[in-house]
């Protein structure tokens, strides 16, 4: 999908833009209410891969009017970036109304 203003191009996932830089993932409009933010704290190796082991998974308020901590709704550490998105894309349908 096509940013209209600027022409970027993001990945969608579940119908959602999906971002990544280096160890940090957004996924969700900035247009909502909430997106979901992802960051690999640490990594594991798996047969000579180094693969995301422990995930902070956030759900944050798009609103820039509030404070860094009053945007947090939920947060937690999962293991892996599969169960990290699997329960963040959860949340987000559940917090972004």
């Amino acid at each position: 999908m096509a940013d209209k203003t600027t022409g970027d191009v993001f990945m969608m996932y579940k119908g959602k833009p999906l971002v990544r830089e280096n160890d940090t993932f957004c996924y969700g409009s900035m247009k909502d209410t909430c997106v979901l933010f992802m960051q690999v704290m640490t990594y594991k190796e798996v047969n000579g891969e180094q693969l995301p082991d422990k995930v902070l998974v956030q759900i944050l308020k798009t609103d820039a009017s509030l404070s860094s901590t009053d945007r947090i709704v939920k947060q937690d550490i999962k293991n892996g970036l599969y169960e990290a998105l699997d329960i963040g894309s959860i949340w987000l349908e559940r917090y972004a109304k």
